[in-house]
């Protein structure tokens, strides 16, 4: 277990992989931790490739701080936390709300991103009023309230249908609801259509075919800001793919480094 204190919230990471490898980053979605990652990173070379990835605020076993937060806030800790471990000219691979993360991040610190991977996400994603309902449910009743109708969103009917279902529910209502809460508040009020489509970096989009969170047409138009990035989905996997199908998930992604030479010699 590695803390890392980010100034006004305290940040849970890890680090797996080769130490001397080149870094590839991971940030989570709304309501999961960095345990969304295990099932692809299980999948991936344990040699040239250093992954690390990290409980964003308010998430998992990082600091909970009074929200609500802004996107920014969000942006910085990811910004911080890799200025502190060394992970300079990585790729970052962030899924929904760690997509978000990712495109600020790429926009405001280009030396530390070689290229994105912008999984389930949109440079805006639902619109303030859906947002507010939300952490308003939450505040009265609490993230039990809303944990049904976000595994409808999450998980395609399959996966739905499953055991394995319940592990990631329990993750959903065992987050903070102040946490919970503060991150919907910083989605609600991001927009990055305009400076996403100033980026020129290499970037690849992935969807899932029952995303009910962010649909396949949201990253695919996201994915149009970026010139010559690339787009992949994922079928019979829903908002998060990276669980339903890690080792399509897994081939895509080692696909994407090694289209840029990521963990190559030389």
């Amino acid at each position: 277990m590695n803390w890392f204190d980010a100034g006004d919230a305290q940040l849970h990471w890890r680090e797996d992989g080769d130490p001397n490898g080149a870094p590839v980053v991971f940030s989570n979605s709304l309501g999961t931790d960095l345990r969304l990652w295990d099932f692809v990173l299980e999948r991936m070379p344990k040699t040239g490739l250093r992954y690390i990835r990290y409980d964003t605020r308010g998430h998992g076993l990082s600091s909970c701080p009074e929200g609500p937060y802004g996107m920014g806030a969000l942006i910085t800790d990811t910004e911080r936390l890799m200025d502190h471990v060394g992970a300079s000219d990585a790729v970052f691979v962030g899924l929904s709300m760690g997509g978000m993360i990712a495109q600020g991040l790429a926009v405001k610190r280009l030396d530390l991103i070689r290229g994105i991977v912008l999984s389930n996400t949109g440079a805006k994603i639902g619109n303030a009023d859906m947002w507010n309902e939300r952490i308003e449910g939450v505040k009265a009743a609490g993230i039990e309230s809303v944990a049904d109708a976000t595994m409808e969103r999450w998980f395609s009917k399959a996966f739905r249908d499953s055991p394995e279902l319940q592990m990631w529910r329990n993750m959903l209502v065992r987050q903070s609801p102040v946490g919970y809460n503060a991150c919907m508040a910083a989605i609600s009020n991001t927009d990055m259509m305009t400076p996403t489509s100033g980026l020129r970096l290499p970037a690849m989009g992935i969807a899932g075919s029952e995303d009910g969170s962010t649909p396949p047409d949201m990253v695919r138009e996201l994915m149009g800001l970026i010139p010559g990035s690339g787009f992949e989905l994922i079928r019979k996997a829903g908002h998060l793919p990276c669980v339903e199908q890690p080792d399509l998930y897994a081939k895509h992604l080692m696909r994407f480094l090694d289209s840029i030479g990521h963990g190559k010699d030389g």
